[in-house]
């Protein structure tokens, strides 16, 4: 695994966010991790990333590479040596990029599956699709740009959202043949979300009944993120998770 920082630019960055019964929620999480909660209800999404300049933090930008990757996440928050601690359990990773393929759980944290990625950006619209190459997951979405965050049951505005997910920023994912979970940390000193409107959302994990029983996530708000200076490094020691279900 990485023990340097791998610097970055997120070129953009759409978080597709779902409120999701708590119960349902937690049922699919590994113990010790439990849903952070918001006004009574978890918090669920898509995260859909385009990322370019990747590449080791002493290395020069040109060398740095590009690609479209996906995460599913769920917010979460676990008991830590130092009180509570939160972040977002990730069950799946996914990417257009044959090297994240390759790289991610062995040369930095997140084993990421293979999918292939249509996008389209317009002024008024960006559309990001994907399907994974083992079928199991399709996302096809498409969010326009807002001046407000409005009619979200999560967040009363832009500033509390953006809030919420910046300390958010350690990402977990199952290490397969292992009772760990690797951790992957964003940091960035540019933090920057503006509001979005999702206008179409199609998602084949959440529409999945058997996973999320008819009524129990419900699409809520979109932000996005845009040429954001990143890093990425291993957020401290992996966590080692207990019996609980874990989502697939």
């Amino acid at each position: 695994m990485i023990g340097s920082r791998l610097s970055s630019v997120i070129e953009r960055r759409l978080l597709v966010n779902y409120r999701v019964d708590p119960y349902v929620a937690a049922a699919l999480l590994p113990a010790p991790l439990r849903p952070q909660l918001v006004r009574g209800q978890a918090v669920a999404g898509i995260c859909l990333l385009r990322i370019g300049g990747v590449r080791p933090a002493w290395a020069p930008a040109a060398t740095g590479l590009t690609s479209e990757n996906a995460a599913h996440r769920i917010s979460v928050e676990w008991d830590g040596p130092d009180g509570v601690e939160r972040g977002v359990y990730i069950p799946r990773r996914d990417t257009a990029s044959r090297l994240n393929s390759f790289a991610g759980g062995r040369i930095y944290p997140g084993e990421h599956g293979r999918a292939d990625f249509t996008v389209r950006e317009h002024p008024d619209a960006v559309r990001v699709a994907f399907v994974t190459r083992d079928g199991a997951v399709e996302v096809d979405a498409t969010v326009e740009p807002a001046g407000e965050l409005h009619g979200s049951g999560l967040f009363t505005d832009l500033a509390e959202a953006s809030e919420f997910f910046r300390r958010g920023s350690r990402g977990l994912s199952p290490r397969t043949g292992s009772d760990h979970l690797d951790v992957l940390e964003l940091s960035t000193d540019a933090w920057k979300v503006t509001a979005g409107r999702p206008r179409h959302v199609h998602s084949s994990f959440f529409e999945d009944l058997d996973r999320f029983p008819p009524g129990s996530a419900v699409l809520d708000s979109a932000l996005v993120m845009r040429g954001v200076a990143a890093d990425w490094s291993r957020g401290g020691e992996a966590l080692r998770v207990g019996c609980g279900a874990g989502a697939a």
